[in-house]
């Protein structure tokens, strides 16, 4: 019996159960399916991350006051006052490897425009931040670096914050607003960045001198953070060994003594953010794959109601010439069958359903070739290997036993 033959049988076969067929691709077409969308979810997220961070500038360093222990008590690092203006001048001054540097300190509170609020936060930064993080400024102007030196209550602002306060349409450079008791003037307006990657909205801010901040705001001599970018992202190990020893040596630490302050590379929050991505997407994928398990084991249940049903089949067959061999290979073939179909109706469901996550939820998804030939494969390999035991089972029965069977 060739081969061309035992694939009409099969289809033969399969075509006398419809439904019961389709109940059995169900687990492999959810299988596959949920393998499909759980990946396209993760790649996709992991993109946006890389988008962002690239975007952001993979040379970015930033720098934060460290934890400290005193009295046996650890503190964190809000409360750490360990950074100071003259350390991001000698940053600037000695470091190389460092292209652009600034201060930077935050305050969150409520911001009024007439009788309007909304609560936002100010950044006090220089200049240079607006490059470092890539804002540009859509309307207006910036403020100067004679505004830095005096303190001037000025202000950029984010569309956020000009949609919730000059909500009669109003253009918002040159009117004054208020950041808790503090008028700032808004000079400029902020191009949209919309949300990062983890939802936080990029445009509900203001933007002031760093000055401006911790003299009139904050009321405090010490920076909450330096963000630096280095030449390039080549140099970025460079910049952060010279940025350790100016910090070092600033605040009189000597060999063996702890830092008392944070460097963290985008670099390292890239690596970190990346791995934590793919650890999503892998258990995603490894739950959804449990659904092809099943699907194999539902395969493997029907195909052995099947031999029983065809017992008597089977002798006939048998009895006229079939080898066993021919027995293994139609029931093996049926078996396969089923797995493939299931696959390929699987992978439409999860191409589908991804397009679906992205139009419905707005998730990023980004459907990789291999994850289609990945699924299609295990599908393939499962059919076989959960068809092998019912159809060797088949092709040892023997003949005269098979014909007596009732």
């Amino acid at each position: 019996m060739n081969f061309g033959n035992l694939f009409r049988i099969a289809l033969k076969a399969l075509s006398n159960n419809k439904f019961r067929g389709f109940l059995t691709m169900l687990g492999i077409i959810i299988g596959v399916g949920s393998v499909i969308t759980m990946l396209a979810i993760g790649q996709g997220s992991k993109r946006s991350i890389q988008a962002e961070i690239s975007e952001m500038g993979s040379n970015m360093i930033m720098i934060s006051p460290g934890g400290d222990r005193r009295g046996g008590v650890r503190l964190s690092a809000d409360d750490m006052q360990t950074l100071k203006v003259k350390d991001f001048e000698d940053i600037v001054e000695k470091c190389s490897y460092v292209s652009l540097a600034s201060p930077t300190v935050n305050a969150s509170g409520q911001c009024v425009y007439g009788s309007n609020n909304t609560p936002t936060s100010v950044y006090g930064v220089n200049l240079d931040y607006l490059e470092i993080r890539n804002y540009k400024v859509e309307d207006g102007d910036t403020f100067s670096e004679q505004d830095i030196k005096t303190a001037a209550k000025v202000c950029l602002i984010g569309k956020t914050v000009v949609e919730n306060l000059f909500t009669n349409g109003e253009n918002p450079v040159g009117k004054v607003i208020r950041f808790g008791s503090i008028p700032l003037k808004i000079v400029g307006v902020l191009e949209s960045k919309g949300n990062n990657s983890m939802g936080m909205d990029q445009d509900d801010l203001l933007i002031a001198p760093y000055t401006t901040v911790m003299k009139r705001i904050q009321a405090v001599t010490y920076l909450q953070g330096i963000t630096c970018s280095a030449l390039s992202e080549d140099y970025t190990d460079q910049a952060i060994d010279q940025i350790t020893k100016v910090l070092r040596e600033n605040h009189k630490l000597k060999d063996g003594d702890s830092d008392n302050f944070e460097i963290r590379s985008q670099q390292e929050l890239a690596s970190m953010m990346t791995s934590t991505s793919d650890l999503m997407s892998t258990l995603l994928a490894a739950v959804a794959a449990i659904s092809l398990i099943v699907g194999g084991i539902g395969i493997m249940n029907i195909m052995y109601v099947s031999v029983t049903e065809r017992t008597k089949e089977i002798g006939l067959r048998m009895s006229i010439g079939a080898r066993g061999m021919d027995i293994l290979a139609q029931f093996l073939i049926e078996a396969t069958l089923l797995s493939v179909m299931g696959g390929i109706i699987g992978v439409i469901v999860g191409v589908g359903a991804s397009f679906v996550v992205k139009a419905l939820l707005a998730y990023p998804i980004h459907i990789q070739p291999w994850s289609i030939i990945l699924s299609f494969a295990v599908c393939t390999f499962i059919g076989i290997f959960f068809g092998w035991y019912p159809a060797r089972k088949a092709s040892n029965l023997d003949p005269i036993e098979a014909l007596r069977y009732e």
